[in-house]
């Protein structure tokens, strides 16, 4: 019968008494009990794990651990776990027979055997380098074929309409018209902007289109353009190529002569010359500054000379309402060139002269670069390795409280070679 099989009728009572068995618990009690007993419900087991521990000369020791196990589903996998290998060596034993059943278990794992040359799992055997082999074959040919893909759904992205230099806004979109891809038959460079630098796209483009704002020395701006669907959005900004790229990445592979520096220094100078004058007329210029001159931003062109780009933190001087037209991005500047006024925050901001400042301050720093790459003396000429300003003196990605304590405070500038006076 299995309800006299389950437990004891009681007749005084008129109802079923459940027998209640009892295990040892040590080291696995209920509710962080010290060691004792606890107690299983019909169906529920004890048991006794034996776990693999390491002393502290290193050698391998079973440690046991005692206690109860419901009658659930959980309880009965546990009692199968010694089935199952494990990344380390332990092994279980459960029973119900009698009240402390666990104390007379002594289950056992078996040993590790030690790793040969011929196991799998060896670094020197023949499958697991073969394994390893194929594998790594695998992932470089999976990460070739993205990079092909990804290269030609790139070139893909830059076919499409364009925004020419005198075409009409509405609202903030572009109209779009003419043609991708080749300009006049002539390279061009596109810049991508995504949606987080949205308001450097409208900087950069404005200040591109400001009348008068074409220069030699300032990169060339031919078109801009917004592409995207609903889910994501690109911004474009077009503008002449030159194929020598950033004066920073120049500078790391060339050396200069005395002439080149001088002709790449008098280029950049009268860029931001050109920048910073205001034109008056009834199609006048507003004076600019850069606020982010660096070596990064300035492009080498074939000829020789320099051309300054990246207006996306630029500001316009407003002479007819002496207003400066600071752009909503709070960034001010790369904190490497950052001027001292910046870094100790006493410049003030609504002085137009001190933005022109801060730009030479930074420009004085890109030419610092360049003086470091010429080659110098008569019999054996000699040049520096190219280093970026401060490169002694704070990390290479410095903090704005890191340059601080440079400029400011322990008034730092970048050192002169004696080779440059000889």
């Amino acid at each position: 019968d299995p309800v006299q099989n389950a437990g004891v009728l009681d007749d005084e009572l008129g109802f079923l008494v459940i027998p209640v068995k009892r295990c040892y618990c040590e080291g696995h009690c209920p509710n962080n009990q010290p060691n004792g007993t606890c107690e299983i419900k019909p169906g529920g087991m004890c048991f006794t794990l034996v776990e693999a521990r390491y002393d502290e000369y290193g050698a391998e020791v079973p440690e046991y651990t005692y206690g109860c196990l419901p009658s659930d589903e959980r309880g009965f996998m546990q009692c199968k776990g010694h089935l199952v290998p494990h990344e380390h060596s332990k092994s279980i034993q459960c029973c119900e027979n009698k009240d402390l059943c666990n104390l007379d278990l002594k289950p056992t794992y078996p040993e590790r055997p030690t790793p040969d040359a011929t196991s799998f799992g060896s670094p020197n055997s023949l499958p697991f380098t073969v394994l390893l082999t194929s594998v790594t074959f695998f992932l470089t040919l999976v990460l070739l074929i993205v990079a092909i893909v990804f290269l030609k759904n790139r070139k893909r992205k830059y076919k499409g309409s364009l925004v020419y230099p005198n075409d009409t806004f509405c609202g903030q979109r572009p109209i779009r018209r003419g043609v991708a891809g080749q300009v006049a038959g002539e390279k061009v460079a596109v810049k991508v902007f995504f949606t987080t630098e949205e308001q450097s796209w409208f900087r950069e483009t404005e200040i591109y289109q400001t009348v008068l704002m074409r220069h030699e020395n300032v990169l060339g701006f031919i078109a801009a353009d917004i592409k995207g669907t609903g889910s994501w959005t690109q911004m474009l900004l077009i503008t002449d190529y030159h194929e020598n790229g950033s004066l920073y990445d120049y500078l790391q592979d060339h050396c200069l002569d005395p002439s080149s520096l001088l002709l790449m220094a008098q280029s950049i100078a009268s860029g931001l010359s050109h920048l910073h004058t205001e034109i008056f007329g009834t199609s006048g210029k507003p004076a600019i500054a850069h606020r982010d001159i660096k070596s990064k931003n300035i492009l080498v062109k074939r000829n020789g000379e320099c051309c300054i780009a990246d207006f996306g933190l630029a500001v316009k001087f407003l002479s007819d309402t002496n207003e400066i037209d600071v752009p909503p991005n709070v960034r001010s500047g790369t904190r490497r060139y950052m001027a001292p006024e910046l870094l100790d925050k006493t410049i003030n901001v609504h002085s137009f002269d001190a933005h022109k400042m801060a730009d030479v301050y930074a420009f004085g720093l890109v030419l610092w670069e360049m003086s470091r790459r010429c080659l110098t003396g008569d019999k054996y000429k000699l040049a520096d390795e190219y280093a970026v300003p401060y490169y002694d003196c704070v990390p290479s990605d410095p903090s704005f409280e890191d340059m601080q304590q440079v400029v400011c405070v322990k008034k730092i500038r970048p050192q002169v070679p004696l080779r440059w006076g000889r």
